[in-house]
């Protein structure tokens, strides 16, 4: 009786959470809608600011890729950031004819963009139009730039970029089932979320790479003063409090690298919520007050802190289920009072499969979603992200309690593996097994090669 009066219980809150997640359904009616290809009426001037402490290892390819660029070298200057002379970027820049500032004592890409923006000549930035920050391991699509000169036909101050997956062009060694469910990523933020921001007026969840901000928003921040280890969400926040407007346009195309491992994965998602979380102290308060100040919550404000609510009580109740399950089969095997396979079946298989089922669905949406961007790998890898998916989402769980105590207690910072790639994107040297950046341990070494 006790198991059935329980699993009723559960029954009616997950109703209840489907109901309260209702509003948040619109935002994947969006994930095909597509909004309009614009054409630019004139060129426009355009930075490509390229963070890059020591990534030489890495950095020639995406020079490679600005090299190959389609739209009019006159109107775009690619600016490089280094934290060192001796750096061998200098030099790789310098043959490309790119700028390069020496920005010293960097500790975050904060640094290293503000050091950009306070050491250019402000004639010279005043004859930008726009500043778009692309990372060391990405790689450009021929006509990235032009497609940002489009872009800038709309009236928004802050524009993302589509993002596609730099592994997904190498060989078969160069991604697995971690890489590709930290593709997926991607398509939660743009195409199941930020799409319908963006056709609502809302502010963008922020990824910064390959994020263009108009020359007036640097004016009036003064340079680049964000600090956290997530500076794009830090400015999703600025934008509720000085209302800058943001627009995804998925016709600018960048390729993004993903980690291969899933320690180098869980460590990346770690580094997110602890930056989330650092901002969130710093931030929501204001972002509260302002909302207050001006009479209530919009829409845009109303969706940043309560959208994740009803996903969050769907996994406390069933947390609560399996666990009122698990004491309940301990109880009936041990006393025979009712027995241990009935509350089992329907406290514990029940919650964990419907869960399971729930996140399996949304990964399809995912990848569906996503589908140009994973043409080119094949469809029994599709089908190995779509059913471990779950798995990897639910990692935020633990993810999440832990970036609480990271947050508090200072972040220790570890470099990332690249892929190595000679001479662009399809030109991969394949004979040359990738190598970690120095200080990555041996068991490491031995496991990428």
């Amino acid at each position: 009786m006790i198991t059935t009066v329980i699993l009723i219980i559960y029954a009616v809150c997950v109703l209840i959470c489907l109901v309260w997640y209702t509003p948040k359904l619109r935002q994947l009616a969006y994930r095909k809608h597509r909004i309009e290809h614009k054409t630019a009426a004139k060129k426009r001037k355009i930075s490509v600011i390229v963070p890059a402490r020591n990534e030489s290892g890495i950095v020639g390819d995406l020079f490679s890729s600005i090299a190959e660029q389609d739209y009019d070298k006159a109107y775009f200057t690619v600016n490089v950031v280094v934290d060192s002379e001796d750096d061998p970027t200098v030099e790789m820049a310098a043959n490309y004819g790119y700028k390069v500032f020496v920005v010293k004592d960097q500790k975050c890409k904060g640094d290293a963009l503000d050091g950009y923006f306070k050491a250019e000549d402000e004639a010279a930035l005043d004859a930008f139009d726009a500043f778009v920050i692309v990372d060391a391991d990405a790689v450009l699509t021929h006509n990235y730039v032009s497609e940002l000169n489009n872009a800038l036909e709309y009236d928004a101050d802050i524009f993302l970029s589509r993002k596609h997956i730099k592994n997904f062009y190498g060989d078969r060694r160069d991604r697995t089932v971690f890489t590709d469910c930290s593709a997926l990523t991607y398509a939660q933020l743009d195409d199941l979320g930020n799409i319908y921001r963006s056709d609502n007026n809302m502010p963008l969840n922020m990824c910064g790479q390959g994020m263009m901000v108009r020359r007036k928003v640097i004016k009036e921040l003064g340079g680049w003063p964000y600090r956290t280890l997530t500076e794009d969400y830090e400015m999703r926040m600025d934008c509720y409090l000085k209302g800058f407007t943001s627009l995804y346009y998925p016709y600018a195309v960048i390729c993004t690298e993903e980690p291969l491992g899933h320690g180098e994965n869980f460590r990346r998602r770690l580094r997110w919520l602890t930056g989330y979380s650092e901002c969130d102290r710093m931030y929501k308060k204001k972002v509260r007050e302002n909302a207050k100040a001006r009479g209530g919550f919009n829409a845009g404000e109303r969706e940043f802190f309560h959208g994740l609510d009803p996903a969050i009580a769907f996994l406390v109740f069933t947390a609560l289920a399996v666990l009122a399950g698990v004491g309940l089969s301990v109880y009936g095997g041990i006393t025979g009072a009712f027995g241990w396979l009935y509350p089992l079946l329907a406290l514990i298989i029940a919650p964990i499969a419907l869960t399971y089922s729930v996140l399996l669905i949304y990964a399809v949406l995912c990848i569906t979603s996503m589908a140009d961007a994973f043409e080119n790998i094949p469809l029994r890898e599709k089908i190995a992200v779509v059913l471990y998916e779950p798995f990897f989402a639910l990692e935020y769980v633990p993810i999440f309690i832990a970036s609480k105590f990271k947050a508090k207690y200072g972040w220790d910072w570890k470099p990332t593996r690249h892929i190595r790639y000679k001479g662009g994107l399809h030109k991969k040297e394949k004979d040359e097994p990738p190598q970690p950046p120095e200080g990555d341990s041996e068991a490491e070494i031995a496991e990428l090669q």
